[in-house]
């Protein structure tokens, strides 16, 4: 779980133009499109990875013990690309891109050859399908609402940091109705947040406007998507927890 922190400064009201407030031009569209775009190759790639890895045995026996060493890995990749965004080349950033969705092709595929092997694979189906509608929804929203949305940042912050507490205090209590409420909350935090991010991702890309190269503009929508693959995979996870057993699996 995650969020990246972009440049939190408050936009003036009613900024819709494709141009920063200095008046410099900007393809606003260009960069969405963009961030999207990104989003969707990691999903894909995501995707790929762990539909090969849950359709052999053997490979998931040899994958799974590395299991924690893959997640803190990924966590390390998803700060470390925060911390090269002014660093490196856009090209080394899709890598870690693509090399933390590649990762999480990995565990998705462990996880979806216990649900196959239980007889629940159609609650991958089922939390696929409302995540993306609830994801594409709250995106749209985030996009074209006149609500200024980084009021809430805080809020978002500790209801983050509430579900992390709460997901490790339940490790030691292993109580099914905890798990039916984390993951109810996450998949409420997350939706939520899929709106305000995309909101930061238009209104950092309108602020920084003239000062944004093609260089910038590649690594600014790298680390758009990455945020946004981040809410889609968390919303995803929550419901996945809830069709594949109320939360309590």
């Amino acid at each position: 779980m995650n969020n990246f922190d972009f440049d939190n400064n408050n936009s003036a009201q009613g900024i819709y133009a494709n141009s920063s407030p200095l008046g410099a031009s900007i393809d606003l569209n260009a960069i969405m499109r963009a961030v999207y775009m990104w989003m969707v190759a990691g999903l894909a790639t995501s995707a790929v990875i762990s539909f090969l890895v849950a359709s052999n045995q053997g490979f998931v026996q040899a994958v799974a013990p590395f299991y924690l060493p893959i997640f803190f890995v990924q966590i390390a990749i998803v700060f470390g690309i925060g911390w090269a965004m002014q660093r490196v080349s856009p090209t080394v950033m899709g890598g870690l891109f693509f090399l933390y969705a590649a990762l999480n092709g990995l565990v998705f595929g462990i996880i979806f050859f216990a649900l196959v092997a239980s007889g629940q694979s159609m609650a991958i189906a089922q939390a696929f399908i409302t995540t993306a509608g609830l994801f594409g929804a709250m995106s749209i929203v985030g996009y074209t609402t006149n609500v200024d949305l980084s009021k809430f940042g805080s809020f978002f912050m500790m209801a983050i940091i509430g579900l992390l507490i709460a997901i490790v205090v339940n490790w030691f209590l292993g109580s099914g109705m905890l798990d039916l409420v984390i993951s109810v909350a996450g998949v409420l935090i997350f939706t939520a947040l899929t709106a305000y991010d995309t909101q930061r991702i238009k209104e950092m890309s309108i602020q920084m406007g003239g000062n944004m190269g093609d260089t910038m503009s590649q690594k600014v929508a790298i680390m758009g998507a990455l945020t946004l693959y981040l809410d889609f995979i968390n919303i995803f996870i929550f419901l996945l927890q809830l069709f594949a057993g109320g939360g309590r699996n």
